[in-house]
């Protein structure tokens, strides 16, 4: 009997979860489907430029079990864009990491995901600022969190 599969950490969620061919629609559409954390070992390798070694170390998996990953999502996204199929990003098995914040005058931290989850990224812990962002990991761009009057710092 095999044991069951070791849950992958995963930093990033992506915001747009389906794609599909132009011209075609949804309803005639085959979906394939590309679990979160093949998603993430796309991510680690392609995009960041990660080698296999440091993806793995990132995802709390074997260099062997980042290797499979991967290669199950690439095989994935070239028989979805080589046969014109829909690509949906879901499911898996994952757990969420810590993720990095930002607020208006420049301070970061990182929030774990259990955190995000219970409202706890409303405000700067350095100046308790309302306006935060996240720093997206492809291109650096910002992500508006909340917004809002800054906290009464009482001074």
């Amino acid at each position: 009997m095999s044991r069951p599969p070791k849950c992958r950490r995963v930093s990033f969620l992506p915001e747009v979860v389906y794609f599909k061919p132009e011209g075609i629609p949804v309803r005639a559409l085959e979906e394939i489907i590309v679990s979160v954390e093949e998603a993430e070992a796309i991510r680690l390798k392609d995009i960041e430029g990660l080698e296999q070694e440091q993806g793995a170390e990132r995802m709390s998996v074997s260099r062997p079990t980042f290797q499979r990953i991967l290669e199950s999502a690439r095989h994935k996204i070239a028989e979805a864009l080589l046969h014109g199929k829909a690509i949906k990003i879901e499911g898996g098995n994952f757990e969420m990491i810590t993720r990095r914040f930002r607020c208006i005058r420049g301070h970061e931290w990182d929030v774990p995901f259990d955190a995000m989850q219970a409202g706890h990224t409303q405000l700067c812990p350095a100046c308790s600022m309302p306006d935060i962002t996240t720093p997206s990991p492809q291109t650096g761009n910002q992500r508006r969190i909340n917004r809002g009057k800054p906290a009464s710092s009482g001074i």
